[in-house]
């Protein structure tokens, strides 16, 4: 059975959680990181140098960073299916990995650790509406990509959409006001509606 630490408000979690959940592996998560700590301790560590979550235990095998988790995964669990057999499809999956961990991620996290993880009184006004600002046009990006669309690359979920979907869904609970997105809120609501998916996609965000 695989083992997965790392808390499941963490979207990099939520992320391998959900690759478990489509490829309906047997998994069992333990809690780690933000108020639960472990994550350095000597033992901990040991698996992830960097003292993050999550970490994925395969057997002896053990193996950090979350979209390397999911490649992981999804080749050896999902060839065609998550892990597409055309390699140009698995190329645009891939980006929409990366799309996530880097342009989009980069927009969004001050105005989610300011409204989310940040008492009021602490709170850097003028960043987090500098966030705000530069996720909206993000969010176009992926609006425009969804139209007339049921998944990103193709008719069924692959890496692409798991990797990604965790992060659009906070977004998607923040209070924020936001321009209209309903190719990306049908998108959302027809991955959460996947069995399993409730263990993963929860609220409230914390």
């Amino acid at each position: 059975m695989l083992t997965i630490h790392g808390r499941i408000n963490s979207i990099n979690v939520q992320k391998v959680v959900l690759t478990c959940e489509e490829l309906k592996l047997p998994y069992k998560r333990i809690d780690a990181g933000g108020a639960f700590g472990i994550v350095k301790t000597p033992e901990y560590l040991a698996m992830n140098p960097n003292s993050l979550v999550p970490v994925l235990v395969d057997g002896s095998f053990v193996l950090w960073e979350s979209n390397t988790i999911l490649r992981y995964l999804a080749a050896k669990h999902g060839e065609g299916t998550l892990w597409s057999k055309d390699i140009k499809k698995r190329a645009l999956s891939d980006r929409w990995m990366d799309w996530q961990s880097s342009a989009f991620y980069n927009a969004y996290a001050n105005a989610f650790r300011g409204l989310v993880r940040t008492p009021t009184d602490q709170r850097n006004t003028a960043e987090i509406e500098a966030s705000i600002a530069a996720t909206h046009p993000m969010m176009a990006i992926l609006e425009a990509e969804l139209e007339g669309k049921k998944f990103l690359v193709g008719a069924k979920p692959t890496m692409g959409d798991l990797a990604l979907v965790p992060t659009i869904f906070r977004w998607l609970n923040m209070p924020v006001k936001r321009p209209a997105s309903p190719n990306v809120e049908a998108w959302v609501a027809r991955l959460a509606a996947r069995p399993g998916y409730g263990n993963a996609l929860v609220l409230p965000i914390t």
